[in-house]
């Protein structure tokens, strides 16, 4: 067996073009802010993927460059401004922020209403709840990629491992609501070959090399690999063994090109939603 590629690049240019034809036919042009405190070489090139990515979309973007020494009343009051703002229609403020800075404040103050990253208390009960307003990106880009394969999580065994906020948890519940069955795996499970080997669907959101093998997964299984390392030689990888799991996987995500675009792309639906919503207020 030789699983057939789940193209996140793909999908995502799809999903823009269509993303682009409707905010076009809204009667004022969506507007994203994005926030980047310091200089993280990573976020870096994030944030300016998602400045490209707006232009791709005909969604205005306003993007905020701030230093290092930026203190939390700063980006607090950034943030109280963006939030009045009526050509504003989201705001995300790239994580991890500097040390110095406390993160639940700066989330919780960002409107529920323009929460992109669906991190605000208000938006993960909705979740919760099965009425999500917003879905966090990552995990709705995952959601996309099964659906446009025609995989249906019904009645199939999930199992996601890591149980971060920002992926594992809402990830869970994304499945849950769509009928898996579903397990969380994490740092103190004791068994995680033996859970791996159940499921029908995987997701791995870990951020450790080759954490899943091949001898994890069972014939035929779905893999999805969320996480985003770099290997000994600087080459982007995932959790999982990729070259030896695709052998027996019949469904497999690469690294990259497969759940990081459809990131991309969900900030874009978030943001067209959030256009949407204020237009018909």
């Amino acid at each position: 067996m030789s699983a057939q590629i789940l193209d996140g690049k793909a999908l995502a240019a799809k999903m823009k073009e269509n993303i682009r034809l409707e905010a076009a036919a809204l009667r004022r042009q969506p507007g994203l802010a994005v926030i980047l405190v310091g200089d993280n070489g990573a976020s870096q090139v994030y944030v300016r993927n998602k400045v490209k990515d707006c232009s791709d979309c005909g969604i205005a973007c306003f993007d905020y460059y701030l230093s290092a020494d930026t203190t939390q009343e700063q980006l607090l009051t950034l943030i109280d401004e963006l939030n009045g703002r009526e050509d504003v229609d989201g705001i995300l403020v790239q994580l991890p922020l500097p040390a110095h800075l406390e993160e639940r404040p700066v989330l919780e103050a960002i409107s529920p209403m323009k929460d992109m990253d669906a991190f605000h208390p208000e938006n993960m009960g909705r979740i919760l709840r099965g009425d999500a307003r917003f879905k966090p990106c990552t995990p709705a880009g995952v959601m996309e990629l099964l659906h446009e394969a025609g995989i249906d999580p019904a009645g199939k065994h999930c199992v996601v491992v890591g149980r971060s906020n920002i992926v594992g948890k809402p990830m869970a519940l994304l499945l849950l609501q769509e009928n898996g069955t579903v397990t969380v795996c994490h740092s103190r499970t004791p068994d995680l070959k033996e859970q791996c080997l159940r499921a029908d669907i995987l997701v791995s959101a870990v951020g450790r090399e080759n954490l899943i093998t091949a001898d994890m997964v069972k014939d035929g299984a779905v893999v999805i690999d969320v996480a985003m390392n770099r290997n000994a030689a600087g080459k982007l990888c995932g959790d999982v063994d990729y070259a030896a799991v695709a052998e027996k996987a019949s469904y497999i995500t690469p690294v990259p090109g497969g759940v990081g675009p459809m990131t991309r792309a969900m900030l874009m639906a978030n943001t067209l939603t959030a256009a949407k919503l204020r237009e018909n207020r």
